[in-house]
């Protein structure tokens, strides 16, 4: 299986990485995040980060730590014939990057200067989420790097410690960052 596990500070642009694979070359894209969001949707429960952290931190010791690939995986499953491979944004636990090695995937790291990727959160207008200051902005992220007292927690610097592609974003240029995607993904 073609799969591609995608990671990355915040407004870094995992999700353009993820886009460009899924417009530009017919790969399956599942936010896992959204899977998160759905299902706090469903069970009738605010899609904010503190909740969308306490539930995949919850169905990694339900399930394993490998739990949301596995979900994107099932997601991509019945359509994989129609696709050229799976693409899964945002890992946050070094568990999902595990998983996609062991499905013979490669991980990639997206990066960023921290206040280019601070404006590019504010100016996307998602609600309340987005509405903090730069310190605020930092601190969260600080506390997402590592893990807070277990194993199934975030720790995006588990998962950058185990990526295998590196990208910086420090453009707002979409087409030359494209052009600078498919040169190192060698797509």
């Amino acid at each position: 299986m073609n799969i591609i596990g995608v990671s990355g500070t915040n407004g870094a642009g995992k999700d353009s990485v993820c886009e460009f694979l899924a417009n530009q070359h017919n790969w399956f894209f599942v936010s896992v995040s959204q899977l998160l969001r759905d299902e706090l949707k469903r069970q009738g429960v605010p899609t904010d980060r503190k909740n969308t952290s306490a539930l995949s931190a919850q169905w990694r010791k339900q399930y394993g730590l490998g739990v949301l690939v596995d979900k994107a995986v099932e997601a991509y499953a019945s359509q994989k014939k129609d696709y050229a491979g799976l693409v899964i944004s945002s890992l946050r636990n070094p568990g999902e990057a595990d998983e996609v090695h062991r499905l013979g995937g490669k991980v990639v790291w997206v990066d960023a200067e921290p206040k280019m990727r601070y404006q590019r959160i504010t100016s996307r207008n998602r609600g309340t989420e987005d509405n903090k200051s730069f310190e605020e902005f930092l601190t969260e992220e600080q506390a997402e790097m590592n893990h807070s007292g277990h194993q199934a927690t975030l720790s995006m610097q588990g998962v950058k410690d185990k990526s295998d592609i590196f990208i910086d974003n420090n453009s707002n240029d979409l087409k030359s960052f494209y052009s600078e995607l498919a040169d190192t993904l060698k797509i």
